[in-house]
């Protein structure tokens, strides 16, 4: 069983029905997509290009909207596991990861997104399904508005900035997603260009940090997953300000291939550890090579979708060659 993790845990309840399929060649393996999907290379949206949309949507994220997005916080003491635990220290990672908000369909929501070092250093990777979705039903494919990134975003504060969304970058074949057929989910990994803050300062420039980012790097590895999740899987554990959305989690550990089945065939590369984040974690980090004293790493995937084989699993897409690297191109020249 799996679920997308935004604006709250969609659940899938099947797969389309059969259809006539084109096969594309990945370098994880052979991915079917059905015979609409026309596999190309970059799709971008200018969110909010000129100087008016852009001090419309900072206008537009009141602290009061902002809040209306939070859950209450339980009276409950934090439990620290590995599968989704605060993230307390005060290190690159602290400031690179942060929330990222959005209008889908007109419904506000928040994902996750992380600060790269990239060449215009106003970049961020998220998930796609942050950045252009379609409607509960699958249908109604729309690119989200009033796009702003928090970077380091903490009980409602935003010690680095605000940082409106320029230009969306996802792959063409993410915008026949159906938020039904499963295939499409290689294609959940989206970059979205910042425009300075108030400032004047680039992303990068403002929180001193950007984590590195890698294409084939093999899936089985330990990793660290980070996300501002509105919601757990685990009872005991909502409510705790970091799964409010109001503080950063995380969590670590061996990462595990979702397996494909009969009745949820799944593209390769699907990957990820433990984890009981869930709506809001959506578009967060997953990176190997992670140094704790730094908070320093390579970001090697994002978080999309949730994997129940017995335990939750949080796993998305590896980040490839042929397929990310193309966007992230794109987003760090432009």
């Amino acid at each position: 069983m799996t679920s997308k993790l935004t604006p709250g845990l969609r659940r899938r309840v099947g797969v389309a029905g059969a259809v006539t399929a084109l096969v594309t060649t990945t370098l994880t393996g052979i991915v079917q997509l059905p015979a609409t999907a026309t596999p190309g290379p970059v799709a971008t949206h200018g969110v909010a290009v000129t100087a008016a949309e852009r001090q419309a949507v900072l206008a537009y994220w009141t602290p009061q909207r902002i809040a209306a997005l939070q859950t209450p916080s339980a009276q409950v003491p934090p439990v620290a596991k590995p599968d989704g635990a605060p993230w307390t220290r005060a290190d690159a990672v602290s400031r690179t990861v942060g929330r990222l908000f959005f209008t889908d369909h007109g419904e506000d929501a928040s994902c996750t997104a992380t600060v790269l070092d990239s060449a215009n250093r106003s970049t961020v990777v998220t998930a796609a399904h942050c950045v252009n979705n379609t409607d509960l039903i699958g249908e109604d494919n729309q690119w989200s508005r009033n796009v702003l990134f928090i970077p380091g975003y903490t009980d409602g504060r935003a010690p680095y900035g605000r940082f409106v969304g320029r230009l969306s970058v996802v792959a063409p074949t993410w915008l026949l997603n159906d938020q039904i057929e499963s295939l499409y989910d290689s294609y959940d990994q989206a970059f979205v260009v910042l425009h300075p803050d108030s400032d004047g300062r680039r992303v990068q420039d403002a929180v001193g940090a950007a984590q590195r980012i890698g294409y084939d790097v093999p899936g089985a590895r330990v990793v660290h997953q980070f996300g501002y999740p509105r919601a757990s899987s685990d009872e005991a554990r909502e409510g705790l300000p970091e799964y409010t959305g109001e503080r950063l989690a995380y969590c670590a550990g061996r990462a595990v291939e979702q397996q494909s089945t009969e009745d949820w065939p799944e593209p390769p590369g699907q990957w990820g550890t433990e984890c009981v984040m869930g709506g809001g974690s959506s578009g967060g980090p997953r990176l190997t090579n992670f140094d704790r004293r730094t908070g320093l790493g390579t970001v090697v995937g994002d978080n999309s979708h949730g994997y129940i084989p017995g335990k939750r699993y949080l796993v998305g897409p590896q980040f490839s060659t042929a397929i990310t690297r193309p966007l992230f191109q794109r987003a760090q020249h432009s």
